[in-house]
């Protein structure tokens, strides 16, 4: 055979050998393939089947416990129920036991008011046969015998209160005087003002008398202009190298005293220097006046005051009230308010800003119509005043009705500084004023005899006729007289009133 033929045909046993091979290994691995997937298909199913399994377990035993807690629920809701039913059951037995009860109340009020009916029928009858043999015996109409029984109680009523009166009094006395005597000694010790040791003058001292003459000028050309410019009366008389500025504005008289000084000084007088000397000088009081409200205010340890209200306050560095200067008189005011309205628990902050703001309306009286009080009051209230300090302002002296405890501790400490040991000066003819006016309200009472008012007028003691006024209308006289005097009258301090009443048996032995 041909060697190509036979080396063709070994190629082509060997390729069909081998496709053959390659067939069967394809069939083997597909087989083994088939096998391996229907294995991993076998352990998934049976996983699954697993995890179906237990999840049909979780889900009994969930439905289980749900069952339980469900069961639990209705049994305990069951037992509530049971429990609001009974409690239902007693509520109505009780309701229906009350509703008894009100029904046999009811029968019984009845029955009373039956017989109270009966009762104050046979009381009308009683009482009118009782009217009927009180008319017969005493030959009285009904009105007249009333008007002798109201008199009757009326006189019992005012025993009772007299003794009353007396009875609160001599408690409150007791007690109320040594508190506010400790608690007032305590605040002026330590306040610790000086005393007053002269009266504040206007008045300008000269080198020699021939000033006067320089001050007057031409045809008294000088002290017109001065005069004019300065509002205020410059009195030139026989008084020895020096004269007298007056006004009724303190302020301008101080505007007045110290240009007058600076022109004497200088020596330059003329109407063109007045002018611009008084100008300067009422620069210089102005800031004086500013700096004395805000000092003022700092002494008496106040903050927050508007502008306008210290400037205010500073023109009464040169207001005096009986030698007592009223910035002096309102700072010590208002460390007084402090310290008594610290011991009594109110509010000091407000009884303080009150009690220093007390007097501000006597640096405006002369320029506005109105009480000091008033005008006080009304200037402060526009610059956003807290309402209870301008209450306390406005009522100080009994003007407006009092709103706060403070308002009374303002009333107190303006009556302790003015009328502490040297405080004030009083000139005799007011005092002789005050003494006449205090008696004369005295004797204005039905029933006084004489009254004499001692100590300076702190107090007055009365004698009243013994067979008009009795024992229990003296204690109603002295409190009407008190009254009276709170009314009319404007005094430092308190006045004490004793009325007596006396009444005396004669005799003789022969």
């Amino acid at each position: 055979m041909n060697p190509f033929i036979t080396t063709l045909l070994i190629a082509l046993l060997s390729l069909v050998a081998g496709a053959a091979i390659g067939y069967y290994l394809r069939q083997y691995k597909s087989q083994e393939e088939s096998k391996r997937e229907q294995s991993e298909a076998g352990g998934v199913l049976q996983k699954a089947k697993a995890e179906a399994h237990a999840l049909h377990i979780k889900a009994q035993e969930e439905i289980l416990a749900m069952r339980e807690q469900a069961e639990k629920e209705i049994e305990r809701r069951r037992v509530e129920l049971e429990k609001f039913d009974e409690r239902l059951q007693r509520r109505r037995d009780e309701l229906e036991n009350r509703a008894e009860r009100l029904e046999q109340q009811l029968e019984n009020l009845n029955r009373r008011q039956s017989s109270l009916d009966k009762r104050l029928n046979q009381l009308k009858k009683a009482e009118e046969a009782q009217e009927e043999e009180l008319q017969r015996i005493a030959q009285m109409t009904v009105d007249e015998a009333r008007q002798v029984l109201l008199e009757k109680v009326e006189g019992d009523v005012r025993e009772d209160m007299a003794r009353i009166i007396r009875q609160i009094e001599t408690e409150a006395r007791d007690e109320g005087e040594k508190r506010a005597r400790k608690l007032i000694a305590e605040a002026i010790q330590r306040v610790a003002s000086e005393h007053v040791n002269e009266v504040t003058t206007s008045s300008v001292e000269l080198p020699s008398d021939d000033m006067k003459g320089r001050i007057i000028g031409r045809n008294g050309r000088n002290i017109k202009a001065f005069e004019q410019a300065a509002g205020v009366d410059v009195i030139v008389d026989d008084t020895p190298e020096s004269v007298t500025i007056s006004s009724f504005d303190p302020v301008r008289r101080e505007v007045a005293r110290r240009a007058l000084g600076k022109l004497v000084l200088d020596g330059r007088i003329h109407p063109a220097y007045i002018e611009k000397v008084l100008d300067k000088e009422e620069q210089a009081v102005e800031k004086i006046i500013d700096e004395a409200g805000e000092q003022a205010a700092y002494d008496a340890g106040i903050t927050g005051l508007h502008p306008a209200i210290t400037k205010m306050m500073g023109r009464l560095k040169f207001r005096t009230s009986y030698g007592q200067n009223q910035l002096d008189h309102a700072v010590e005011t208002a460390k007084l308010a402090t310290i008594i309205a610290s011991e009594l628990g109110a509010n000091v902050t407000i009884a303080k800003t009150a009690a220093f703001l007390h007097d501000i309306g006597k640096a405006m009286d002369h320029n506005v119509e109105g009480t000091h009080a008033s005008i006080g009051a009304e200037f402060i209230k526009r610059y956003g005043v807290h309402p209870l300090v301008v209450n306390a302002v406005a009522s100080h002296h009994h003007e407006t009705e009092q709103q706060s405890v403070e308002a009374v501790i303002v009333e107190a400490a303006d009556a302790i500084s003015g009328a502490r040991p040297g405080a004030r000066r009083e000139s005799l003819e007011q005092y002789i004023k005050r003494v006449r006016a205090l008696e004369e309200v005295a004797n204005a009472h039905k029933g006084v005899e004489e009254c004499y008012a001692l100590q300076a007028g702190r107090e007055i003691r009365i004698f009243v006729r013994p067979e008009e006024v009795d024992d229990a209308a003296s204690t109603i006289l002295a409190r009407e007289i008190a009254k009276e005097i709170e009314e009319k009258m404007q005094y430092p301090g308190q006045i004490k009133v004793t009325v007596i009443r006396e009444t005396r048996a004669v005799d003789y032995a022969k």
